[in-house]
């Protein structure tokens, strides 16, 4: 598993069956987006593809053929090899509900 701040990308043995293109930003591939900062978390290289369920924008998966990295304004960059990933944000609990770290 891999860790920038509040992302965790987690190894998968498949894609789901499913999946479209993930979001774009300008060309770039991003993670997530920070609420408080409007920093992002971003993947980048040459041969990365972004997925998201079809039913939710925001459960997204990364396929890596040899490496990228991920880069944040306010982090160091990461490399991460080649593989699937499924893309975990960090959530914290308020009474009654949980909710995406602002970042």
């Amino acid at each position: 598993m891999y860790r920038q701040g509040d992302v965790l990308i987690v190894p998968i043995g498949e894609l789901p069956a499913g999946l479209v293109p993930g979001p774009r930003d300008g060309g770039r591939l991003v993670l997530a987006r920070g609420e408080a900062t409007g920093h992002a978390h971003v993947i980048t290289g040459p041969d990365v593809a972004l997925f998201a369920a079809p039913d939710d924008i925001d459960r997204l998966f990364v396929e890596i053929v040899s490496k990228a990295r991920v880069v944040h304004e306010e982090h160091g960059a990461i490399t991460v090899p080649a593989g699937l990933y499924r893309i975990v944000r960090q959530r914290e609990y308020t009474p009654g509900d949980y909710r995406y770290v602002a970042d």
